[in-house]
C-alpha cells in the first residue's frame, strides 16, 4: 500500500512539474492610443513561456494561470485579462514627457 502511494505521488508531481501554463505560446499583441500624443497604433509580437512574456528588450511582464496580465512596454504600464485564445486590456505611460494612454488587444498566434 505504502509503495503504491509513494508511486502515485511521483507521478502527480511529474504531471504538475511538466504541466505547462495556460497562456504559454506566441501572441500578437496591437496596442492602440486613445489619449494623448502618441504613436496611434504599434504591434507586438510576444512569447509567453511559464507565464513569462517577452519580446524586444523593452517588453516584461506576466500573465496568471487566471489569465490576468501585468506588462511593462517601453515604460508604459498595462493590464488586462486573456481568456482562451485572446484578451484585451488598457494601458498608460508617458513618452517623452507627454501622458498617453489606450487599450490593447491581444490574439494567440
Amino acid at each position: 500500500m505504502k509503495r503504491a502511494l509513494i508511486v502515485a505521488s511521483v507521478v502527480l508531481c511529474s504531471d504538475v512539474a511538466l504541466a505547462q501554463h495556460p497562456y504559454d505560446g506566441l501572441w500578437n499583441v496591437t496596442v492602440h492610443t486613445k489619449a494623448g500624443d502618441c504613436q496611434p497604433s504599434m504591434q507586438y509580437p510576444l512569447v509567453v513561456t511559464d507565464g513569462r512574456i517577452a519580446g524586444t528588450p523593452d517588453v516584461t511582464g506576466s500573465i496568471g494561470r487566471e489569465g490576468n496580465v501585468r506588462v511593462s512596454i517601453r515604460g508604459a504600464l498595462a493590464n488586462g485579462q486573456l481568456s482562451g485564445n485572446g484578451g484585451s486590456g488598457k494601458w498608460n505611460g508617458a513618452a517623452a514627457g507627454v501622458a498617453c494612454s489606450g487599450r490593447w488587444e491581444a490574439a494567440r498566434q
